[in-house]
């Protein structure tokens, strides 16, 4: 049997996949391994979601199956991801759940769960967790069962957390904040208000149908008119649950998760701030955010892809900055997990306090033409052991040199290999990648 948890908790299509029995179920028991884990007091969660139709439904699944297995329910309504992990951290509770499937589409959802502090979960609790789905369990009675509660201040208290980890007012700045129609609709435009910026909010009615359609990080077309047409000096993409952020400088050019990095990093070094003089990102970041840190003396670690592999090492090593080309990151001292609202607070006041617009700082790392061309197969591992696949990378490698990099990536889940090229110009990285996908599809 598939594990069921992912790289990001339990997703799936709401009422398929992902019903709310199993909701249930894996709130129990997320509770049972809790407790058992310490036993001295009640275990007490935090319950958040973005407002995607079937969280409604989903929240009261979850919420059930916590109070029945004696947890007592902190439930937080809508907000970001980010915020439901810090209110874990500050209301000092045992556990927290995210109802989100983040930036996919609207009939999916998910459940994602973070360990006491706000951190994720390790990949043994979670199966611990899974593996006491079936368990036969006696469940507490009368006073044993957990209570619920709502907490009127749970925004407020993320507001402020947020803006305490701003260092420079942004007076001056007009931004156009594209919210998906998720989490971050009432949050995002508040904040940057609060900040100083002047706001103008897109996609920020969300109806539970709405969520990240044709809106958002991942589709950032609409935000690039409303900045045009609002003379605005960048705009700023969230995702559904609001955990990652992109923008678009002013004349709409696009600032992805590597760029804002590279600034990011930069500010922070410049402040003593960036710990080892270390940014840590994944295999598909840019090429050009390597040459750019290079040229500036930061170090860059690379791990897999996903924000799970980004914070363990972010953690083992204290690192201070990390993330993903899509706009996932990292600042460990502010937040135990990617958040949208605190990487564009940060973004916005670097440009405050230096003068300079969002290209001018983005200017420090120029994108490579990046091509990724997805190859199915019929044996993944033959792929990987391949001499000739090694041969074809090899001279591939030294054709490009070090203005150029190869990273042949298999899929996770399906039988399928990722070609992905990147080289100084596009018709380049493209003929290589179509040359060791040729290479790769020949392999039986």
């Amino acid at each position: 049997m598939a594990r069921l948890f992912g790289t990001d908790g339990v997703r799936g299509l709401a009422n398929g996949a992902l019903k709310p029995e199993l909701a249930l179920a894996l709130s129990a028991s997320a509770a049972r391994v809790l407790a058992a884990h310490d036993r001295t007091h009640r275990p007490i969660a935090v319950v958040g979601r973005d407002p995607r139709l079937s969280g409604e439904m989903l929240e009261g699944a979850v919420v059930a199956g916590l109070a029945s297995a004696g947890a007592d329910v902190l439930r937080v309504g809508v907000l970001p991801t980010p915020a439901v992990a810090y209110l874990v951290g500050i209301l000092n509770a045992d556990l927290g759940v995210m109802i989100s499937a983040s930036h996919n589409p609207m009939p999916d959802n998910g459940i994602k769960f973070f360990a006491a502090g706000g951190h994720k979960l390790p990949d043994g609790i979670e199966d611990e967790i899974e593996a006491g789905l079936e368990a036969d369990v006696n469940r507490p009675t009368g006073s044993g069962i957990g209570r619920v509660t709502d907490v009127a201040d749970a925004v407020d208290r993320y507001l402020d957390h947020l803006l305490s980890a701003t260092p420079h007012p942004l007076a001056g700045i007009r931004v156009v904040v594209d919210c998906a129609n998720g989490a971050s609709a009432s949050a995002a435009p508040e904040v940057y208000r609060r900040a100083g910026a002047e706001v103008i909010a897109i996609h920020a009615d969300p109806d539970g149908v709405n969520i990240n359609d044709d809106c958002g990080s991942n589709h950032p077309d609409q935000l690039r008119a409303a900045v045009l047409e609002h003379k605005a000096d960048l705009g700023i993409a969230h995702d559904g649950d609001a955990d990652r952020c992109v923008a678009v400088d002013a004349d709409g050019e696009l600032v992805d998760g590597d760029q804002i990095m590279a600034v990011l990093a930069l500010a922070m070094a410049e402040a003593g701030e960036l710990k080892d003089d270390t940014l840590v990102a994944t295999v598909m970041s840019n090429l050009g955010l390597h040459l750019a840190m290079r040229a500036h003396g930061v170090n860059v670690l690379t791990t897999a892809v996903g924000d799970r592999y980004v914070l363990e090492e972010l953690r083992t090593g204290g690192y201070a900055l990390g993330g993903e080309q899509s706009g996932h990151v990292v600042l460990p001292a502010y937040a135990t997990t990617g958040d949208g609202l605190l990487t564009a607070l940060r973004l916005m006041s670097r440009m405050a306090s230096t003068g300079k617009s969002i290209a001018e700082l983005a200017g420090v790392m120029q994108r490579l033409p990046q091509v990724l061309v997805n190859v199915r197969v019929a044996d993944k591992a033959a792929v990987a052991i391949s001499s000739a696949v090694r041969d074809a990378v090899d001279a591939v490698e030294a054709e490009l040199g070090e203005e150029g990099r190869v990273l042949l990536r298999p899929s996770g889940t399906e039988q399928l290999v990722r070609v992905m090229v990147e080289a100084p110009a596009q018709d380049t990285a493209q003929a290589a990648a179509d040359r060791l996908a040729g290479v790769v599809s020949a392999v039986s």
